[in-house]
């Protein structure tokens, strides 16, 4: 159980990096994207345009936080995976012999 716990807090924590970053980096990217040429001139739709950019945003977010998530699963598999392997290499400690009554 501690294993699945362990690779749960891994996964979650790396689709919340991946949409935190998603959310950061796609705005930018989108404004980079859909900005026009220089002496370029646009006649668009303006709800249609908000729309798409609107989905695109949404979809790059739920991209990356899919993408965390599967390379923090990966790490927690490679975490989880390097500390069983220590301790099985630890020798098992003796308990303590009990002292007979005085």
């Amino acid at each position: 159980m501690a294993t699945l716990k362990t690779l749960l807090t891994f996964i979650l924590a790396g689709a919340f990096l991946g949409l935190a970053t998603a959310s950061w980096a796609g705005p930018r990217f989108l404004e980079w994207y859909n900005t026009a040429p220089l002496g370029a001139q646009t006649v668009c739709d303006l709800p249609k345009v908000i729309q798409g950019i609107t989905a695109d945003l949404l979809r790059y977010q739920v991209y990356g936080t899919l993408i965390g998530a599967g390379v923090f699963f990966i790490l927690g598999i490679l975490f989880v995976v390097s500390r069983s392997k220590k301790q099985k290499q630890q020798p098992p400690t003796t308990p303590p012999q009990p002292r007979p009554a005085a």
